[in-house]
């Protein structure tokens, strides 16, 4: 496990939310991949990213295997909750406003992922 610092140990162990339009990953635009801040396992390709506007990063689709879900009844909503498969930490939701092919949203909190530019 990489050196977490508190915000993204609090946002992976401890189910915390950042702030929206406050993560750098919000606009990266550039390729690669996203891994778990956690446990460092691949999560999603930047080719499944796009910008949903909702102020942290989202894909369209995650790594098959990659991600588990399980339902969140917390703030007084139901939710689905994404996890990463490797080290059960919390990523962030999924929604069902997505883009074309899934129509899915994984709205996922930039401090819990790292991100891995291809080489040019």
């Amino acid at each position: 496990m990489s050196c977490l610092s508190p915000e993204a140990r609090a946002v992976l162990f401890e189910h915390a939310t950042e702030r929206p339009f406050t993560s750098p990953l919000n606009d990266e635009k550039r390729s690669g991949d996203y891994h778990c801040a956690g446990c460092g396992a691949l999560l999603y390709h930047s080719s499944t990213k796009y910008n949903s506007g909702s102020g942290w990063p989202s894909f369209w689709d995650a790594v098959e295997g990659a991600v588990g879900t399980k339902t969140d009844v917390s703030h007084g909503m139901i939710r689905t909750e994404v996890h990463c498969a490797g080290c059960g930490g919390h990523l962030g939701h999924v929604f069902p406003d997505g883009p074309p092919p899934t129509g899915l949203r994984h709205c996922i909190n930039g401090l819990a992922l790292d991100f891995v530019a291809d080489e040019a």
